[in-house]
């Protein structure tokens, strides 16, 4: 890993910035991609600050020509892409099917799903001249959950990650390209932030979890740290011979619901 080159998008803050600084720690210079450059900057002050490197790259990952502009931007500095964490993504509005309105449905999958295909659609093209490994981060809604209350159109996203990772991972192995899913459960992250939640009485179907619904910890959330280490195993040579597989990262939590 050590000088080979990597992109995070939604790097400035939670997952990303906590997989961009494990990356940069490894020894990889990282591209931070975001759309707020105050909190990229940040971050590459804090991995410059530990002795590694890389760089800020302003873009909405829904952009197209933003998407673009910001590979060519990273290529431009460094000798081939290696590794790429798509993981920019928002929790969206969650409400009753009836009430969730098309442009907060059409929201939601611009940034997620359209997101990841434009980070993979302009990624790609370069790690086929050297191979490498792409992590999404999907999530445990959409793939093993759908307890979450209104999360259709967060949900939706969410599987269909999966479902490019899995694609894509025999069209992709021909030229030497590994992807994976990473599958967080509740994370201690800000994400919560960005969530807009109405009719939640509407859509909940109430259940009693055992006491402590994360097994392996007694109710208690997973930490930025703990995914950042699965995203780095995936990216690197210890997981050579692994492609197109979801890891669950909840301590058990998604086996409950």
């Amino acid at each position: 890993m050590v000088g080979q080159t990597a992109l995070v998008t939604g790097a400035g803050s939670g997952i990303g910035r906590g997989a961009a600084m494990k990356l940069a720690s490894r020894g990889a210079y990282v591209g931070l991609l975001g759309r707020t450059e105050d909190e990229l900057r940040d971050a590459l002050a804090e991995i410059r600050s530990a002795g590694g490197d890389g760089m800020v790259l302003v873009a909405d990952v829904s952009d197209d020509q933003a998407m673009k502009q910001a590979v060519a931007t990273l290529l431009s500095e460094r000798d081939g892409l290696h590794m790429v964490v798509a993981n920019a993504g928002v929790n969206g509005t969650w409400a009753p099917i009836d009430d969730l309105m098309p442009e907060e449905f059409d929201k939601t999958i611009a940034i997620n799903l359209r997101g990841t295909f434009l980070t993979l659609h302009h990624c790609v093209g370069p790690m086929k001249l050297t191979g490498g490994s792409i992590v999404v981060v999907s999530s445990i809604n959409g793939t093993r959950t759908f307890t979450t209350p209104g999360a259709t159109a967060y949900s939706a996203t969410k599987a269909a990650q999966l479902a490019m990772v899995q694609q894509l991972s025999l069209e992709l192995g021909r030229h030497g390209i590994r992807i994976n899913a990473v599958c967080p459960g509740a994370i201690d992250t800000s994400i919560d932030d960005n969530t807009a939640l109405r009719g939640r009485e509407q859509t909940e179907v109430p259940v009693a979890f055992p006491e402590g619904d994360i097994p392996l910890t007694g109710g208690e959330s997973g930490s930025i740290e703990e995914v950042a280490e699965v995203i780095h195993f995936l990216l690197s040579s210890a997981s050579r011979h692994v492609t197109g597989t979801p890891i669950w990262v909840d301590g058990g939590q998604s086996l409950l619901r």
